[in-house]
């Protein structure tokens, strides 16, 4: 199926690894422009190197920290004197720290705030106005299951990605007519380096090994298996594509089946 999105400028933040790096692979397989950025540009480059071996296309890559207003400015002002424009925007970051209410300082609450929310809006803020002006537009925020379900041990992921729901819908509300549409992807369980220190964060309180614990991960999802990043990745791409015209201001699971909800 042709997505109808190649030569799209398509930025994905958060991209070097997990599933930020599969939702670049999966854009640049459309034949999308690319930039990439993390915080590691050691691992950056390695990623630009691998999607340039596999797609022949060459990523526009930057070091930027999404806690860091000056970093997120500086990273899409030089995107758009690259490619003069951004038309697809994937939020993604790394989840905030693992911890009970209780556990968490308020420099944990301000740089979850940072990371999580914060940077969504900094960055929307800043390819909306060309998204306006050409009337086209797509923003899809990675989320997680926890917007649907809290989890056990998340309160800051619990809390904050619930906000970024609440801002897509908003904003999808106030730009639809221009034809931008704003819509999340909520992953259950996936195979990245994140669930494993969710993995190792359990075991040291349960007993058990972190293997222990993905397995019972596995066996709480009713496909009996945990997501790939590439089955996310799947998602994005299509809310990000001319195919998905129609859907804005929603969020959409990608988790297996292992939200309880009917909604």
């Amino acid at each position: 199926m042709d997505l109808g999105i190649k030569g799209k400028v398509a930025l994905v933040t958060a991209s070097s690894t997990g599933i930020g790096k599969a939702v670049a692979e999966a854009l640049a397989e459309e034949g999308c422009n690319l930039a990439i950025c993390s915080r590691t540009k050691e691992v950056l480059i390695e990623t630009a190197r691998d999607i340039k071996n596999k797609f022949h296309i060459e990523p526009f890559w930057g070091v930027c920290d999404l806690n860091q207003h000056k970093d997120i400015e500086n990273f899409y002002d030089a995107v758009k004197n690259h490619f003069g424009k951004v038309d697809i925007l994937i939020n993604n970051c790394g989840g905030p720290i693992p911890g009970f209410f209780r556990d968490l300082s308020e420099d944990d609450w301000d740089n979850a705030f940072k990371q999580v929310l914060l940077s969504v809006v900094r960055f929307s803020n800043l390819v909306v106005p060309k998204m306006i002006e050409q009337e086209w537009g797509r923003i899809v925020n990675i989320t997680s299951i926890a917007v649907k379900q809290p989890v056990h041990n998340l309160m800051l992921s619990n809390s904050l990605r619930a906000g970024v729901t609440g801002f897509a819908k908003s904003l999808s509300n106030e730009f639809g007519n221009k034809n931008i549409t704003v819509n999340n992807v909520a992953p259950g369980y996936t195979l990245t380096h994140r669930l494993y220190e969710l993995a190792v964060n359990r075991a040291k309180t349960s007993g058990k090994s972190h293997e222990e614990i993905l397995v019972e991960m596995a066996k709480d999802v009713p496909m009996n298996r945990l997501g790939g990043p590439e089955e996310i990745a799947a998602m994005v791409v299509f809310l990000a594509s001319q195919k998905a015209s129609y859907i804005t201001g929603t969020t959409i699971q990608v988790d297996g089946g292992s939200t309880r909800a009917i909604f």
